[in-house]
C-alpha cells in the first residue's frame, strides 16, 4: 500500500506513548504512517468528575469524528474508553495483547498503615473520579474520603506529591508503558480477580473506516485473538447494560484450561454496595446474557457464617448494603498453643489467620531472610498486620492445587508450618521429600458450649471444626443453601450428609460474597 496512513490519539503522554507503540507495528508492516493529535471532550473538561459529563465517549467521540471525515485513517484508543457500539461506518480492526489489568494504589509513605486492607491509613483521602473504583473501594474500606481527581497520569501523580491526596488510584498498564518511577511511594497492586477493573483494560482498540479493505487486512495482522475472546464477553456484559465508562460495573475473564473465568462487580451508583459474580463457561455463547441476568435478579435474604465478623467486613459491607441479613457467629473458640524455639528454615507457611496470630504472638526468633507463604489473600492482610510480606499468596480455593504451587515455588527449601492441633496437613501432604518440612502447633480450636443455631437461609461454613460444632448442635433444613470456603470444608459437610454446596474462587471475603450472590 503505498499511502500514508494518519493515525489519529489523543495528546496525553500515555495517549501518545500508545499510538506511537501502534505506528511502529503499522511501520514494520511495511508502511508509511504518521501521528494527529486530537483533544477529546474528556481531555478539555477537566473540573468535572466523570459521572458529571453527558453521554458516552468522552474520550473517543471526536476522533472517531475525524476517522469518518477521512481526517485520519486509524484510530489508537485505550479500549476501555471506547463505547461498546461503533458509529455506523467504523469498526474495531484489532485489538492488542492486554497489559496488566490491575489497578495500582499508589499512596503517600506517611500515608501507609500496613495492617489495614490496601495499607493506607484510616480515613485517608483517596483520589479517584471513576464511579466503578468509588463503589469498589467504599464496600472494602466504608471508613475512606473519596475526592475526584483528573488530568493525565503524570498530573495526578503530581497532585499526591503535592499532598491533596493520602493515596490515589491508577491503571497498571499506563504506570508500566510510561516507565513511571513510583519509588517515592508506596504502591499496591489489585488483584483484577478482587478489586475487578474496568471492561478491557489494558488493552488497545484499533478502529477504521469499514470500507478500507485494504487497510484492514494489514492491521487485522496486529490484532490478539485470544484477548479479543476474552474482552468480547466483558464489553458484552458492559454493552448489554447501556453503559459507558462512568458505570460503576467491573469486569475481568481469563481463559484456563478451555475455559472462560469470569468476575464481575455492578453497582447502581458510585456510592452503593456492588453486586459481585463468579462464573465459569466452556462457551462464550450466552454467557455474558447469564452474568447479566444473575446480576439483575439477585434479592437479599439472610445469611449466617461461622466466624466473626471484623470492622470493614467487605461480606458483610456488601451483602447488607444489597438487601441481605447478615449474622457472624463462629461455632469454635481459638486457644493459644505455647511453643519454644522454632528451627531454622527457609520458609514459613501459614494455613490460616489464626495461625499468623498465635504465631507472631509468642515473638518468635526468626531469621532476616525467611520468606513466607499464605495459604489465602485473608491470611495474607494478617501477615501484614505483623509487618511481613508474603513470597507465595495461593488465590485458589483447592488446598490440593494450592499445595503443590507452594511445594514447586520452595524448591529444594526448608518449610517451617505453623498451625493448628489436629490440622489436616494438606499442603504438607503435596510435598514430595518430607524431611524438608517441619510443623508446630500454635493454636487449639475447642467447641463453643450453648450457642442457639441462629436461622438463615444460607450459612456459609468457614472451617471443618466449625462444621462439627454446628451439627452437634442442630442440623441443616433441607431449603437451606450452604457455602463451604474450601475442599476441606465440603468433605466435613459431605461427611455430615450434606450432598450439596457451592465453593468459592477465591478463600477471601469477595469469594465468600460472590458465592452467596451465585446461589
Amino acid at each position: 500500500m503505498d499511502r500514508k496512513i494518519i493515525i489519529g490519539s489523543r495528546g496525553s503522554d500515555l495517549a501518545l506513548w500508545q499510538a506511537n507503540h501502534v505506528m511502529r507495528k503499522v511501520q514494520k508492516l511495511g508502511l508509511t504512517a504518521e501521528l494527529k493529535i486530537i483533544t477529546t471532550q474528556g481531555d478539555a473538561i477537566q473540573n468535572l468528575s466523570f459521572d458529571k459529563l453527558e453521554g458516552k465517549g468522552f474520550f473517543t467521540k471526536e476522533i472517531e469524528e475525524a476517522l469518518l471525515k477521512k481526517e485520519i485513517d486509524l484510530a489508537v484508543h485505550s479500549h476501555k474508553d471506547l463505547p461498546t457500539t461503533s458509529p455506523a461506518g467504523l469498526t474495531i480492526a484489532a485489538v492488542s495483547e492486554r497489559e496488566d489489568a490491575a489497578e495500582l494504589i499508589v499512596i503517600r509513605k506517611e500515608s501507609v498503615e500496613a495492617g489495614q486492607k490496601f495499607s493506607f491509613k484510616k480515613n485517608a483521602i483517596v483520589g479517584t473520579s471513576s464511579a466503578r473504583r468509588k463503589s469498589q473501594l467504599l464496600a472494602f474500606r466504608s471508613d475512606i474520603i473519596i475526592e475526584d481527581l483528573r488530568g493525565n497520569v503524570p498530573t495526578r501523580i503530581q497532585k499526591l506529591r503535592d499532598k491533596k491526596y493520602d493515596a490515589i488510584m491508577l491503571a497498571a498498564a499506563g504506570i508500566e508503558r510510561l516507565h513511571i518511577d513510583l519509588s517515592e511511594f508506596k504502591v499496591v497492586r489489585l488483584d483484577p480477580k478482587e478489586f475487578i477493573p474496568s471492561p478491557a483494560q489494558g488493552v488497545l482498540g484499533l478502529q477504521i473506516r469499514e470500507d478500507d479493505f485494504e487497510l484492514y487486512e494489514y492491521i487485522r495482522k496486529l490484532s490478539s485473538e485470544k484477548v479479543e475472546d476474552n474482552i468480547g464477553i466483558e464489553r458484552k456484559v458492559l454493552n448489554l447494560f447501556d453503559g459507558g465508562c462512568q458505570l460503576p460495573l467491573g469486569v475481568y475473564c481469563i481463559k484456563e484450561e478451555n475455559k472462560f473465568k469470569v468476575w464481575a462487580s455492578k453497582a447502581d451508583a458510585w456510592d452503593a454496595m456492588p453486586r459481585r459474580l463468579y462464573f465459569e463457561s466452556f462457551t462464550d455463547t450466552g454467557f455474558a446474557e447469564k452474568i447479566v441476568a444473575k446480576l439483575n435478579s439477585i434479592t437479599g435474604t439472610s445469611v449466617l457464617i461461622t466466624r466473626d465478623l471484623k470492622e470493614n467486613s467487605f461480606f458483610q459491607n456488601v451483602l447488607q448494603g444489597n438487601g441481605y441479613t447478615v449474622e457472624g457467629v463462629s461455632f469454635i473458640e481459638i486457644k493459644p498453643v505455647a511453643f519454644g524455639n522454632i528451627p531454622a528454615t527457609d520458609w514459613i507457611f501459614f494455613a490460616s489467620g489464626n495461625a499468623v496470630n498465635h504465631f507472631f504472638s509468642q515473638n518468635p526468633d526468626i531469621k532476616p531472610k525467611t520468606k513466607y507463604g499464605v495459604i489465602s489473600k485473608a491470611t495474607e492482610q494478617e501477615l501484614k498486620r505483623h509487618g511481613k510480606n508474603a513470597a507465595f499468596v495461593g488465590y485458589i480455593n483447592d488446598t490440593k492445587v494450592v499445595g503443590k504451587k507452594f511445594a514447586k515455588a520452595v524448591g529444594e527449601e526448608t518449610v517451617l508450618f505453623p498451625q493448628a492441633k489436629g490440622g489436616l496437613h494438606t499442603i504438607q501432604q503435596q510435598f514430595t521429600d518430607q524431611s524438608k518440612l517441619s510443623d508446630i502447633i500454635v493454636y487449639e480450636t475447642v467447641k463453643k458450649p450453648n450457642i442457639v443455631l441462629p436461622q438463615a437461609e444460607v450459612v456459609v461454613f468457614t472451617s471443618p471444626s466449625n462444621v462439627d460444632s454446628y451439627f452437634e448442635k442442630g442440623t441443616l433444613a433441607p431449603n437451606q443453601k450452604v457455602v463451604a470456603i474450601g475442599k476441606s470444608t465440603e468433605k466435613a459437610l459431605l461427611e455430615k450428609g450434606v450432598a450439596k454446596c457451592t465453593l468459592p474462587a477465591s478463600f477471601d471475603e469477595a469469594g465468600l460474597a460472590e458465592a452467596v450472590f451465585g446461589l
